[in-house]
């Protein structure tokens, strides 16, 4: 019987594991705090470049599901306690549960590149994000925004899916 790099043989976190997903974890961090102070503002309310989902996506590809669920999920709540609040967080742990897990789910098909899968993970993040909009206002009229933020997720997801794909071939 084979054991996961991932436990030791007391059936605890392996100190590579723990390290891995700490130190992508925090470049994850710090890629959200530059995206923080960048001053980038389209004028369309809820659209970001998303950069440290660069990190997600490498963290998938290379390591897989765990380690990539573990960095996000990381991410998203010291991101939401150190820069956007409890609301903040909440819209993001949405966004980042439904993204990540169409990222793998199309990555198992094996039919889409990493920019496809990063695309397609920043429209259903920003529905996640939509979903939880909704359930807080009590209002499905908020879905009339959807096709600004599915635009707005493609084009992102685009940019991330390349990014990662050259760090991705870099990383080799």
């Amino acid at each position: 019987m084979t054991q996961s790099p991932r436990k030791s043989s007391s059936g605890r976190l392996s100190a590579s594991f723990i390290a891995r997903v700490g130190l992508m974890a925090a470049l994850a961090l710090i890629f959200s705090y530059v995206e923080a102070i960048i001053p980038y503002n389209p004028g369309i309310p809820g659209i970001k470049l998303g950069i440290a989902n660069v990190v997600t996506v490498v963290a998938l590809y290379k390591f897989g599901a765990k380690d990539a669920a573990a960095v996000s999920v990381i991410r998203v709540v010291l991101a939401g306690l150190l820069f956007n609040g409890l609301f903040g967080m909440l819209y993001s742990l949405a966004g980042a549960v439904l993204s990540l897990a169409g990222m793998i789910g199309l990555k198992k098909t094996g039919l889409f590149s990493v920019t496809g899968v990063s695309m397609a993970a920043g429209v259903l993040h920003n529905l996640g994000q939509l979903l939880v909009a909704a359930a807080l206002i009590e209002d499905l009229r908020i879905f009339f925004y959807f096709p600004v933020l599915m635009f707005s997720g493609i084009a992102a997801g685009i940019l991330v899916g390349v990014i990662s794909a050259l760090m991705l071939r870099a990383l080799r």
